[in-house]
Order: structure tokens, then sequence, then C-alpha cells
């Protein structure tokens, strides 16, 4: 939102939020504040969702405001409206649609998230991805036309970044007991089920009994107040699993210095998941100049390029395998590090905005025809 609202295209921006403006959000954007008993974040929460008169008073207001185009930057904001407004619907990724047993805490979430996708189709005018990966899959799981999908790539904010100064480096490995000698591999990202961390786990005795010396920080949020996670699963794994303990440590949320600190220090980031939709972590570590090892599945191949190496996620044995490989050839780490700062480099918000303005253009477009 922030380098749309630097553009100077001559297009207006009038955010919607649910919560009041706490100087958060931009001072030169319009803003129409609708009050509402539990925010979208909060509504997220286990097993939640957002009530009829949630959605209710959002799509009244919106229907009031007469906008050119709306745009929805997520299909789980997408509330209905009533008004012939044309749409842009944001799309992520289909993980729901492929792995629903694996992001719902009960049938009756799939199937109000069913419900919903479908209702959002029928009001999409253009639809907004973020990997070719992901446009592909809309078209071939949820029926959207290609010619009616824009894709709209992401980037890494600037805070991410090679660090010169090792103080922070050090810093993080003793807040979070890395060993100042140790090997340090990274996870960043969900708790999820469909993340995979499971599967990265198994592996990690073989990677163990190879490289004694690896540790394995996994940051996220571990609190259970976000999307459905089984981080006491995870947990109890890495308790009963002999030796594991000593390597494995779960940061909680970490600040981003925190985990510009850890990723500086890391030899890879690792990203086990079953689907992206982008993969926002790996574009993060690359800007870090840390390379990637990662899920060959969905986006990720499209966004890591060349600055990592790819493994079957249900298969712990080619986690472990991938990771061992890289940790004992010197000339490939040194080969992948060199070109993960040129790879994140090739996506920009900058870039991002020029194609989001695209699509917005195309929208208004497309609804006068």
């Amino acid at each position: 939102m922030l380098a749309l609202l630097r553009r100077d295209s001559g297009i207006k921006y009038t955010l919607v939020v649910d919560r009041p403006n706490d100087g958060a959000l931009p001072e030169n954007a319009e803003v129409i504040e609708v009050g509402t008993t539990k925010s979208l974040n909060e509504s997220a929460v286990g097993k939640s969702s957002r009530s009829p008169d949630y959605l209710f008073k959002l799509g009244m207001a919106v229907s009031r405001a007469k906008f050119d185009v709306f745009y929805y930057p997520a299909v789980y904001s997408y509330f209905p409206m009533l008004a012939r407004v044309p749409k842009v619907i944001c799309y992520h990724d289909t993980t729901a649609e492929r792995f629903p047993n694996l992001l719902f805490p009960t049938k009756l979430n799939a199937r109000l998230w069913k419900a919903k996708t479908m209702l959002a189709k029928l009001q999409t005018t253009r639809a907004m991805t973020v990997s070719e990966a992901s446009a592909r899959d809309m078209e071939n799981i949820l029926g959207i036309p290609r010619s009616r999908i824009d894709v709209v790539t992401e980037a890494a904010d600037p805070t991410f970044r090679v660090l010169e100064d090792q103080t922070p480096v050090k810093a993080a490995r003793e807040k979070y007991g890395v060993p100042e000698d140790g090997r340090l591999l990274v996870y960043v990202g969900g708790m999820n089920p469909h993340k995979n961390l499971l599967g990265l786990l198994k592996g990690m005795p073989e990677v163990l009994k190879a490289h004694p010396d690896t540790h394995l920080a996994i940051v996220g949020d571990t609190s259970g107040k976000g999307f459905w996670d089984n981080v006491p699963e995870l947990k109890a794994f890495v308790q009963d699993t002999p030796g594991l303990a000593q390597h494995v440590h779960f940061t909680g949320y970490a600040s981003d210095e925190e985990l510009v600190a850890l990723l500086n220090s890391a030899e890879a980031l690792v990203f086990p998941s079953m689907w992206e939709g982008f993969g926002l972590p790996a574009v993060e570590a690359m800007q870090c100049g840390v390379p990637v090892l990662a899920s060959r599945r969905g986006s990720l191949p499209e966004v890591i390029g060349d600055a990592g190496l790819f493994f079957d996620p249900e298969s712990p044995w080619g986690i472990a395998t991938c990771i061992i490989r890289f940790l004992k050839d010197d000339e490939l780490r040194a080969d992948l590090k060199a070109k993960a700062l040129p790879r994140a480099q090739t996506f920009t918000w900058d870039r991002g905005a020029e194609l989001a303005e695209q699509c917005f253009r195309r929208c208004y477009e497309d609804s006068r025809r």
C-alpha cells in the first residue's frame, strides 16, 4: 500500500478499516472507518469467523462510498458488496482448496471458506495473484480464466539486508540459545500444518548425524493467537526425539531487526511448505544474502530460482539429504550465497505497485465494455 500511495499516477486511494487510525496508516490516504466488535485479525484466530453483522456493516459502508474500483487485498478480507462496483480480488494461492484438512480446524470452517470463495468469484471483475504458479492454480482449480488474472509480485522490506556489524548477530544467537560456533538453519513463518514443519523436524535427526553442530531456529508466533496451528505437536516431537531439544529453538515472535540478525548468522533458510502462493520469507532471506533450501512445490522454485536447492516436502529423508548436501559442500554454499542477493533484488515494491495499478486500470476498462 505504501508503494501505491507514493505513486503520482492519477489514482486516488481510500482505505477501509475496522479499527481507528492510530497513526499506523499513511497521512495522505483517505480513510473510511467501519466499527466492528471483532477485528479481521481477531476473527482469524482458531475456530473463529467473521459474523454476518461484521460483513453487513462493511458491505453497506463501501456501497455508499461510490468507488470506481474496489480492491480486496486477500480473499480472506472479502465481503459481499451489493453495489455494482468493479472489483479486483487478490487470490494469493489455492492452498485451502488443495489441503483443507491442514488449514481448517473444523469442517464448518472449510465449508464457510468454500462458500465465501464461490461468492467472491461471482463478484470478481479481475483477479490478482502473486505468482505464475498461483495464476495456473486459479485457472485449473478455481476456474478463473487466465485472461482475467494479473500477476503482481511481492518484495521484501528494506529492513532485510546484509549486516556489516556483527554485534546484533551475536546478540540474537545469545538471546535464542544458539551456540556461537553452531551452524544455523532458520525457518520463518506460520506454524500451520501445511507449512510442514513436522516433516522438517523428522528429517533433523539424519542431519544431526552428518553434521552434529547444526541448529534450527523456528521463528514464528507460538502463542496460538493466529490461524490454526499444530505447535503442541511440533514441541512434543522435539521433546520426544532424543537429542533434538538441544538443537531446535522455538524463538516465538521476533522483531524484524532480530530476524535480520538471525538470518545474517544463518547458513540457509529452510522452507518445507507443502504449498505457497509466493513465499515472502524466501525473498527476505535472500535479501540478507542467505540461500534457501525449499520445497519444490507451488511458487517456491519460481521465486527462489538459482539461489537455492529443492526437495520433496513429503519426504523427511529427502529434506535431510538436501540439507546434508548443502552443509557438506563449501563450493555449493558459496555459489548459492553469491546468487541470493541479486535474486532478491529482482523483486521490488515499486514494480509491484506498477503492476497493481495496471490491474486496477484493466478492471475499470473491463467494466465499461
